[in-house]
């Protein structure tokens, strides 16, 4: 403490020091007698000045005493405190325990039955947050976890009440699960909206209300489905609602009572529309293609069924009809009468050979879009999987199902493909077929008449 008073006083004569310097240099003497009083003025000032700073300083050393002497006496005070807490606290813990031993002892058998109810309890409060009949009878779990934590404490004990209400939603759990009814609740849209409606459960696995399926989310409140199975499902749920008597058909969907994850996975899978849209670019060429093999398919076959009628009629006429391939090959052997087989033969040749490229017209481009199709149907998977492993390098493989989307989007163009390429094949057979029965009435047509030439020769 002494050390400190001097530092402290070292620091205030060096202060005043500092200070007679300043007054000096901003009062200039102008003589020595003058500057002497300036010093002896300065040297009063310092040491009234000095004095109160010691007055002060013996102040706070009686103060530092005061405030030591009032914490020794506070330690002193707490200590006693503590050790007085530690025995209490000693002796309520033997108190405690006494008391647990006490409490397992009037409990007996009751310990086990408890242990056995809150189990029940807990596996009931967990498929009554799920259950669809939650949505006709809301709070029951609730009531459930008040006394599951009553079970759990050590200070309360469940009415005979509480028990008896776990084995009435037991059983009502039970009776539900097995009914058809009709209730009003409220209803959250798509479009977020709430409206209160009248719904229809089934059971304990779907929900439908106005045709649409309905799923409880994380909030036990029902909310319709973004998007819907088919629309004789959507039928069915509607006839469900409006029927009073009797069987309605419906689609249930066994696997759970949230919506279901059949339900789920099925409504989720992308209809032809939406498959078809996943092949991209090239699925788009890979259908043109395949619309404009179809019509010129048709086309043809409707040009080759007329062609084959004319050639029909003119087998039962004897006059040549220059409407038909038949007629006008018969034509040119009616301007070739008279002259020698081989002469005929050639002309009759050039006749049939005149007629082929429009009775084969498109054959060809059929054949090739057949073989093109699946090829094209190739290309398009390469480059999805292409694009599917650059996303793989840039995101990972964690999701499965996002990489399996890819591939599936990606194998959409060999489908596409295949898809053209089949009827395709199948559409050039036939047009084929008919060709070749035009072309060969006229090739046996030209080699009669050419033989019966020969005879007459």
């Amino acid at each position: 403490m002494k050390t400190s008073i001097t530092k402290k006083f070292l620091i205030a004569a060096a202060v005043g020091l500092f200070s007679t310097a300043a007054l000096a240099q901003e009062e200039k003497a102008t003589s020595l007698d003058q500057l002497l009083k300036m010093v002896q003025s300065s040297k009063v000032a310092e040491s009234a000045e000095h004095k109160q700073r010691e007055a002060e300083f013996r102040r706070q050393k009686s103060n530092q005493q005061a405030l030591l002497q009032r914490a020794k006496n506070t330690k002193v005070a707490e200590e006693e405190r503590s050790v007085r807490l530690d025995k209490q606290f000693d002796e309520q813990e033997l108190l405690v325990k006494q008391k647990r031993e006490q409490l397992d002892q009037r409990l007996g058998s009751l310990k086990e039955l408890f242990g056995q109810l809150t189990s029940t309890a807990g596996d009931l409060r967990a498929n009554l947050e799920t259950s669809l009949v939650s949505a006709q009878y809301p709070g029951r779990a609730a009531a459930l976890g008040q006394l599951i934590d009553k079970m759990n404490s050590q200070t309360q004990l469940p009415t005979i009440e509480e028990i008896e209400n776990l084995w009435y939603e037991l059983q009502r759990e039970t009776v539900e699960s097995g009914k058809v009814v009709k209730f009003n609740t409220t209803v959250i849209l798509p479009d977020g909206e709430q409206a209160e409606q009248e719904v229809v459960r089934v059971g304990n696995f779907n929900i439908v209300s106005n045709g649409k399926y309905l799923e409880m989310n994380e909030s036990q409140k029902l909310a319709e489905l973004i998007r819907q199975p088919a629309g004789q499902f959507q039928t069915e749920a509607a006839e469900l609602q409006a029927a009073t008597t009797g069987f309605s058909p419906f689609g249930i969907d066994p696997t759970g009572p949230t919506g279901g994850s059949y339900l789920k996975a099925m409504i989720a899978s992308p209809d032809l529309v939406e498959r078809w849209h996943q092949g991209g670019i090239v699925g788009y060429i890979i259908t043109t293609v395949g619309v404009f093999a179809l019509l010129l398919a048709l086309w043809r076959l409707v040009v080759l069924y007329g062609m084959g009628s004319r050639v029909t009629a003119q087998l039962k006429s004897n006059t040549p009809n220059t409407n038909n391939p038949l007629g006008r090959v018969l034509a040119v052997a009616e301007e070739s009468r008279g002259v020698d087989s081989e002469t005929l033969e050639l002309k009759m040749e050039e006749a049939v050979l005149k007629e082929r490229p429009g009775i084969e017209s498109g054959l060809n481009l059929l054949k090739i879009i057949a073989m093109v199709a699946p090829l094209l149907g190739l290309l398009g998977t390469v480059t999805g999987m292409i694009i599917t492993f650059q996303a793989i390098t840039i995101f990972g493989a964690g999701d499965p199902k996002a990489m399996a989307g890819g591939i599936s989007s990606a194998l959409m163009t060999t489908v596409l493909g295949l898809c053209v390429a089949i009827p395709t094949v199948l559409l050039h057979t036939v047009v084929n077929g008919r060709a070749k029965r035009i072309l060969h009435i006229l090739d046996e047509q030209s080699t009669g008449i050419v033989a019966e030439n020969s005879e007459r020769k």
